[in-house]
């Protein structure tokens, strides 16, 4: 896309700082102090105000509470948002983009993962132990989005690059904590954000790297400041662009990796602070100025999280605020503040064609690939039921089918030829939703992950799951199905029909997502926290335990939605170009509109319900299909079903 995302305010450099920055400054530590106060008088045991002023006074009767367990977690809350404040408005300068976070540049993600494997393999590194396992993590993934990412359109390229390989770290944390339960058990709830602390060690050893890492990026601030105005300003001025970026680089990944040493990835702090201070800058005098911006970032991010967890445990009384990570409060703070963000970011109102981003047709004749992809998936069909459970002849498989196998080919293809034909089944009905949302949206970014469809559904799957653990395959379809009419008509409502082709639908998505995600975690964790398989089973997709009925919903929604995306087919190769053209060629543009997301709806409830929340295949396999043979959708349709159906039955 020509706009995806709108480059960062270019204030020019001045000397002058308002008075509104020293006003926005104290009022941030005004509102820390009360509500450090309270979050001290916040637990297991009630502790009134004036107990937590006593004690701060030199009355030792509530040392053992306050010493041991809620001074380090108010110490973790106040130092992880400060370095996740600072990174993230860092890292925007960096990158130029407002979106640009230790989230979305895969930061947060690439230090989780490193912990998450040295969890479950004891691996451990001298001197800073876990804070230098994630610094390692977090540099090695920033720099993998920094190299992939460079090029024209860099600030676009590195916010979906980090996002991608995000995705992929976390599939790797999944991974872990399936293969090495014993050594990785916590791990799931460390992994959403979480403020506990065995004691205040953890946050003595990253408060020096904190401070350290500060300090630097103020160094820089004035070139940073040169930096906004463009690189070959900064060049004339003097600047040494590499330098700055990698000492930036360096500085804002050592800040989020002491944040993730102490509490996990918590999510969206490094995004919405900052971004908050941001849009505060285009009104306040100087505050655009990186001397001032920096420290207010972080003590708004400091902000964030302290509310973040007052309100948690507020709302969550007792050993219930306990359980509940802390990061689901600020992914769906967060998440609001992208859906905001989504609606007054410049640039993310306008619309391209999709025919503008198509890519050109590879074959011709769309018979070739069709062909292909239909052989290729019989041969992983074939393929998977052969080396399933235990190695297996064709044969034995056609016996099978004709009921006269033995007890072991038997016992094998029972258990195996559900899950296989789980996952084929939902792969082709996400290829095929993915394919009607990115012809709705106009967006070659837009699925039905990224628009909130696949984690609403995921939501609604787990609720039918957890209040019924023999709850039917029909049953948990409808729950899913739920979740996901839900998490669609939130990001319709908040985008509006005119909206749909535009980035604002993509932000707006994103938002939702992390929305339902977090609910999801809450929803695990209060009910039944010691069950991570569970959680992974839904987050990350999973065909294991699947019988036959489990895949009847997405058979039955695949044949009624094929068909009538079939008899669309014109129309939908209309919509995809414009707003205008489908009108003054007598569509009727809303209806088809309507008809295509309650399709892609319905294919993605009843998907995520048979394996779970799996991403990438509604936006990989529709890529792939118009590369292949070109945007039409008689022929890129067909395609993207198989290539879907392909790509999960391989997975």
């Amino acid at each position: 896309m020509s706009v995806a995302t709108a480059s960062a305010p270019t204030p020019t450099p001045t000397r002058r700082i308002g008075a509104g920055v020293a006003v926005l400054a104290v009022a941030l530590v005004v509102l820390l102090a009360p509500l450090s106060i309270w979050h001290l008088s916040q637990g297991t045991t009630s502790l009134g105000l004036g107990d937590v002023v006593a004690w701060a006074l030199g009355d030792p009767r509530y040392d053992a509470i306050l010493q041991d367990g809620r001074v380090p977690r108010l110490a973790a809350a106040l130092v992880v948002g400060l370095a996740l404040g600072v990174a993230g408005y860092a890292m925007q300068s960096l990158v130029r983009n407002p979106l640009a976070s230790p989230d979305t540049l895969a930061v947060n993600a690439g230090a989780a993962a490193a912990l998450g494997l040295s969890a479950a393999f004891g691996i451990t590194l001298p001197f800073l132990g876990g804070a230098a396992l994630a610094f390692v993590g977090g540099l090695a993934a920033a720099a993998i989005v920094v190299a992939i990412g460079r090029g024209k359109g860099q600030s676009t390229r590195m916010i979906l690059v980090g996002t991608a390989l995000a995705l992929a770290l976390q599939s790797v944390v999944t991974v872990t904590i399936l293969l090495a339960e014993q050594q990785t058990r916590g791990l799931y709830a460390w992994g959403v954000g979480r403020l506990s602390q065995n004691g205040i060690d953890t946050v003595v050893q990253a408060l020096p790297i904190v401070v350290v890492s500060l300090v630097v990026l103020l160094v820089l601030a004035r070139r940073l400041d040169l930096l906004s105005l463009g690189e070959d300003t900064a060049a004339l001025l003097g600047v040494g662009i590499r330098s700055l970026r990698l000492t930036t680089l360096v500085a804002s990944v050592l800040l989020a990796a002491s944040a993730v040493a102490i509490a996990g990835p918590i999510g969206f702090v490094g995004l919405a602070a900052p971004a908050a201070i941001r849009l505060a800058g285009s009104r306040i005098p100087g505050l655009h100025r990186h001397l001032v911006a920096l420290p207010i970032a972080g003590l708004a991010g400091a902000a964030l999280v302290l509310v973040a967890d007052v309100l948690l445990r507020a709302v969550l009384q007792g050993r219930a605020s306990l359980d509940v990570p802390t990061g689901v409060v600020t992914s769906i703070v967060g998440a609001v503040f992208l859906v905001v963000l989504a609606r007054t970011l410049p640039g993310a109102n306008q619309a391209e064609p999709m025919s503008a981003l198509g890519e050109r047709a590879t074959f011709r004749r769309a018979w070739i690939p069709i062909g292909i992809a239909a052989a290729v998936l019989l041969g992983v069909v074939l393929t998977a039921l052969l080396v399933g459970g235990r190695p297996m002849l064709l044969g034995d498989v056609l016996n099978w089918l004709q009921g006269q196998a033995g007890r072991q080919v038997s016992i094998a293809l029972d258990a195996g030829a559900p899950r296989v034909v789980a996952g084929v089944l939902a792969g082709a009905a996400l290829a095929l939703a993915g394919s009607l949302v990115q012809t709705v949206a106009r967006n070659p970014l837009a699925d039905p992950y990224l628009l909130g469809v696949a984690n609403g559904a995921g939501f609604g799957a787990v609720i039918v799951i957890t209040l019924s653990s023999a709850a039917s395959g029909w049953l948990i379809a409808g729950g899913a199905l739920a979740g996901g009419i839900v998490a669609a008509g939130i990001v319709l409502a908040v985008v509006g029909w005119r909206m749909l082709g535009t980035l604002r639908l993509v932000l707006t998505g994103i938002g939702v997502s992390a929305a339902f995600g977090a609910l999801t975690s809450m929803l695990i964790t209060t009910t039944d926290p010691w069950n991570a398989a569970k959680a992974i089973v839904w987050l990350g997709g999973s065909t294991y335990g699947r019988g036959f009925e489990d895949s009847l919903p997405v058979l039955c929604a695949l044949v009624v939605c094929g068909v009538l995306a079939w008899s669309m087919r014109h129309d939908l190769d209309l919509v995809q170009l414009d707003q205008d053209t489908p009108r003054l060629l007598g569509v009727r543009l809303s209806h088809v509109q309507l008809l295509a997301l309650v399709l892609a709806v319905l294919l993605t409830g009843t998907a995520v319900a048979a394996v779970g929340v799996v991403a990438f295949v509604g936006l990989i396999a529709p890529h792939a299909a118009r590369a292949l043979v070109g945007a039409a959708h008689h022929r890129f349709v067909p395609l993207a079903i198989l290539l879907g159906a392909a790509l999960v039955g391989t997975a």
